[in-house]
């Protein structure tokens, strides 16, 4: 998820010298005050930020969420109730801000949530949770755009000079914005060509010969061409790790395609056949029984048994391979986050 820093760090220089006072003497001193409630809402968009990055918990993510409104709930409370300066434009502008991202919070990025829960059943769901989560962001964005050229105006109508100070946090912050940027680009090139497989595995248990075969062309070409996606997709800071990890799964969905997928159709409509000729035996009287009848399923006895054999195999391997594939993509995807946003 794309990420947007609440604020800015600021050094204030009075160009008219007044002195600091708890009644807001000063424009400076009122600024500062605005200044340090906005930067406790973004130590906590921090913490929201990196639990997002590092905890594999959706509780642990939507904790974050609610302590970031409480921490907003708190800096609404103190701005209300102190006294602007200069009237309230300024206050009500910055609360309006405050109010504003405490209502993305509470709405937008709460069905983010919900949405993240049906995510994995299609891809255009999995499309539509990205894109409520860039638009999101973008709301936040705008909004904070918006309390920058506020903040701007204040300062510059009570001549005040605005040295700007690019904190540790800002740093972290637009740093995030870029990971998370590249880690739902690729994440998407992925998801478009794995829920093809889930499909197809949906098919198998339900021993449908017809929608096995078309979904695993479907998923031979969704990889193919993935393949040649990645090979047009850039790197964040040279690190390879997300496009190697989606290539070996790509290549391994190619090769149950293939392969492996031929091997558990035979075995299904082996299978058909066998239960046919069971049926068909245990429904004619013993004494009416043919020796044909009989040697046919004798024969398809033999063979089903070996084939049994072999779709066990199969399967075993594939899904072993799977799993692997998987959590190395996991690893490799959470490695990711973990190395490029830093943790502290």
């Amino acid at each position: 998820m794309k990420h947007i820093t609440l604020t800015l760090c600021f050094v204030f220089l009075m160009i008219s010298g007044s002195s600091f006072g708890q009644s807001f003497d000063n424009a400076s001193e009122y600024l500062e005050f605005v200044g340090e409630e906005q930067e406790n809402i973004t130590k906590s968009m921090w913490k929201y930020t990196k639990a997002i990055a590092h905890s594999k918990s959706d509780r642990s993510i939507d904790g974050k969420r609610k302590n970031l409104i409480k921490t907003i709930d708190k800096a609404i409370a103190k701005v209300q109730g102190a006294n602007g300066y200069d009237g309230d434009e300024y206050k009500n502008q910055v609360l309006r801000h405050m109010k504003f991202n405490k209502s993305l919070l509470n709405q937008d990025y709460a069905e983010i949530i919900d949405m993240k829960a049906v995510a994995e059943q299609s891809y255009d769901l999995m499309e539509a949770y990205i894109l409520a989560q860039e638009l999101a962001d973008k709301k936040m964005e705008e909004s904070q755009a918006e309390y920058e050229a506020n903040f701007y105006a204040f300062a510059n109508k009570h001549n005040i000079q605005i040295i700007e100070n690019e904190n540790d946090l800002g740093k972290k912050m637009k740093i995030s914005n870029e990971v998370f940027e590249h880690y739902n680009d690729m994440y998407l090139v992925y998801f478009k060509v794995y829920i093809n497989e889930i499909y197809l595995w949906d098919a198998i248990e339900a021993n449908n010969v017809s929608a096995i075969q078309q979904n695993a062309n479907a998923l031979n070409t969704a990889a193919k061409e993935g393949l040649e996606i990645l090979k047009t997709k850039g790197t964040y800071n040279n690190d390879e790790s997300i496009i190697n990890a989606t290539k070996t799964a790509f290549e391994f969905f190619i090769e149950e395609s293939e392969q492996k997928i031929p091997e558990i159709t035979d075995f299904l409509i082996l299978n058909e056949d066998f239960e046919k000729i069971k049926t068909n035996l245990e429904a004619t009287p013993e004494r009416k029984r043919t020796k044909e009848q009989i040697d046919a399923y004798n024969k398809k006895v033999k063979d089903i048994n070996k084939a049994i054999k072999n779709y066990n195999k199969v399967n075993t391997e594939l899904n072993n391979k799977r799993q692997q594939i998987i959590n190395d993509l996991n690893n490799t995807n959470a490695n990711f986050l973990a190395k490029h946003i830093p943790n502290d």
